[in-house]
């Protein structure tokens, strides 16, 4: 768990998903005069290294390849794809395809512990084991529902992916202060403009 899924309240059991998602920052509007800066955390085989095992996903020293990057990556962009899809269309076939694809290279084992408790746990033994962990993560998230609460903000300048803590499920901004206030502001602008 990521000091930033810690400080919006992202339950543990969705935290690496969320943080995976929002590796790649596509954020691009000014906040008090400042731009903010685009940027993506796995930029290199190493950078997904070491991202996976702060967060205990892998072996600290773990061989990430270039070709595992480049599988990383297409998880990564199936994933927020999914995530953009409204929560009721998320069952559609045009939805699923692109994630089912990219699920297929991080296959998972079902299995017992020794308390007889089941789980499904990775097949791959190599450095991207820890995704295959995101991916039975995103399972149980789909199968309990609470994959529903993970979103895509609806400004087009952001994009970020957010844990929808709202009773009814129904937000559509990361943060209603800076997203849904600038999209309002802007709504409210073009009407008195059309008004004139």
């Amino acid at each position: 768990m990521s000091k930033e899924s810690r400080k919006f309240h992202v339950p543990d059991a969705l935290a690496n998903l969320y943080d995976f998602a929002n590796t790649l920052d596509l954020r691009h509007f000014t906040h008090h005069r400042v731009e903010h800066a685009q940027g993506d955390e796995l930029k290199s085989p190493q950078d997904l290294a070491s991202w996976m095992a702060a967060r205990g996903l892998t072996r600290a020293g773990a061989k990430v390849t270039p070709a595992m990057l480049e599988s990383a990556l297409r998880l990564r962009t199936a994933l927020r794809e999914y995530l953009q899809q409204d929560p009721a269309n998320r069952h559609q076939r045009s939805a699923t395809r692109a994630l089912n694809e990219e699920i297929a290279a991080f296959p998972l084992i079902a299995g017992f512990d020794g308390a007889g408790k089941a789980s499904l746990r990775p097949a791959r033994e190599d450095a991207l084991s820890g995704l295959s962990t995101l991916v039975a993560e995103l399972y149980d998230a789909a199968r309990n529902g609470s994959l529903d609460r993970l979103k895509t903000c609806a400004a087009e300048e952001c994009r970020r992916v957010f844990f929808d803590r709202s009773k009814p499920a129904t937000r559509r901004w990361c943060m209603s202060s800076l997203c849904g206030n600038r999209i309002k502001t802007r709504a409210y602008r073009a009407r008195q403009r059309a008004a004139e």
